[in-house]
C-alpha cells in the first residue's frame, strides 16, 4: 500500500504540475472553445484518471489484501501454549491455560511459533497494542476476543493500552518477552512452580507480615495463599522487569515506593496505602525480593 500510494501520488502530483505550468496559446480566455477532440481527450482522462484506475489499483490492493488475511488465517496456532490476556485498571493478568500459569504485565512468547491470544476484560474496554508484533484487539468485558501472535525476532517489545480506559490509561504498559523456545520452556516450567520457601530470618518475617496484612487479601502467592485475585499473583514477583504495569522498574528501592505509597506512583489504583513500620517493611521487601 505504501508503494503504491506513493506511485499514485507522484502521478497525481505531476499532473497537476503540467495543467499548472504548460503553455497556453495568446488567444483570450473567452474565446476558447473546445473542439470536438479536445472534448473526446477530456472525457478519457475523466474516464481513465477518474474510474478506471482507482478501479485498477483498488482492486489489486483487494487481491492482495485478501491474499495476506488467507495467510494469516491459515496460520495454526500451537495448542501445547494458549494464553489468556485479561485487562484490569490499570495492569495485565497473563495466564497460560494448559501450564495453570500466572503472570502480570509480562507476556512470554518463544521465536517464531504461532500463539493463540484471548482478550478479555473485567471491568471497561481496553485494548491490546504491540506495534512491532501486531495490530490493536480489544479486550471487552463478557466477550474473549482471539488472535495469532508470533514473534519471529528474539528480545523485548513494548507495548500498551490503546484503548482510553481511565486516569492512569497512560500508564498501562505491557512487555512481550520473545524468547528461544528452550528458554521459554525453562522459563514456563519454573513459572508453574509454587513460590520458593523462604531460608533467611528477614524473609521469614516477611511472609509472616504478608500473611498478616491486608495484601494477601488482593494477591495470590501459590503455596502460601490464595485470594480473589484482585490484584496480581505475586508468586514470582521478583523475577519480572517492572512494577506497576510499566511504570517503574522492578527495583528494590522502586518496591518500597510502591508498597509505601502506590496513589503517589500511580493515582487512582486500586491498592490502597499501607502502614508499615521501616522494619516490617525492610522484612517484606526481604520476603518479596526473593520471590524468583
Amino acid at each position: 500500500m505504501l508503494w503504491v500510494g506513493g506511485a499514485v501520488w507522484v502521478l497525481v502530483v505531476a499532473l497537476l504540475l503540467i495543467a499548472l505550468f504548460r503553455q497556453r496559446g495568446e488567444e483570450p480566455l473567452e474565446a476558447l472553445s473546445l473542439t470536438a477532440q479536445q472534448s473526446l481527450g477530456a472525457r478519457a482522462w475523466i474516464i481513465g484518471g477518474g474510474i478506471v484506475m482507482p478501479v485498477v489499483v483498488l482492486l489489486g490492493l483487494i487481491i492482495l489484501t485478501v491474499g495476506a488475511l488467507r495467510l494469516m488465517a491459515a496460520t495454526t496456532p500451537s495448542d501445547e501454549v494458549v494464553i489468556e490476556v485479561i485487562g484490569h485498571q490499570w495492569w495485565w493478568e497473563v495466564r497460560y491455560l494448559n501450564q495453570n500459569v500466572i503472570t502480570a504485565n509480562e507476556l512470554h512468547l518463544p521465536v517464531g511459533q504461532p500463539l493463540e491470544i484471548k482478550l478479555t476484560s473485567v471491568d471497561v474496554i481496553h485494548s491490546f497494542w504491540v506495534p512491532e508484533l501486531h495490530g490493536k484487539f480489544d479486550l471487552i468485558p463478557g466477550r474473549t476476543n482471539r488472535f495469532v501472535l508470533q514473534a519471529d525476532q528474539p528480545g523485548e517489545y513494548r507495548g500498551q493500552c490503546a484503548e482510553f480506559c481511565g486516569l492512569q490509561h497512560a500508564k498501562m504498559a505491557i512487555l512481550v518477552v520473545a524468547q528461544a523456545p528452550e528458554d521459554f520452556m525453562a522459563w514456563l516450567d519454573q513459572q508453574a512452580q509454587p513460590a520458593p520457601q523462604p531460608t533467611e530470618p528477614a524473609a521469614l518475617a516477611g511472609r509472616q507480615i504478608f500473611l498478616e496484612s491486608a495484601c494477601r487479601e488482593c494477591h495470590t502467592i501459590r503455596g502460601v495463599s490464595a485470594s480473589n485475585g484482585a490484584g496480581p499473583d505475586l508468586t514470582h514477583l521478583a523475577g519480572r522487569r517492572t512494577l506497576a504495569a510499566g511504570t517503574r522498574l522492578n527495583t528494590p528501592e522502586h518496591l518500597a515506593e510502591w508498597i509505601s505509597a502506590p496513589q503517589a506512583v500511580k493515582p487512582g489504583n486500586l491498592m490502597p496505602e499501607t502502614s508499615l513500620t521501616p522494619e516490617e517493611l525492610s522484612s517484606l521487601l526481604a520476603y518479596l525480593e526473593s520471590l524468583k
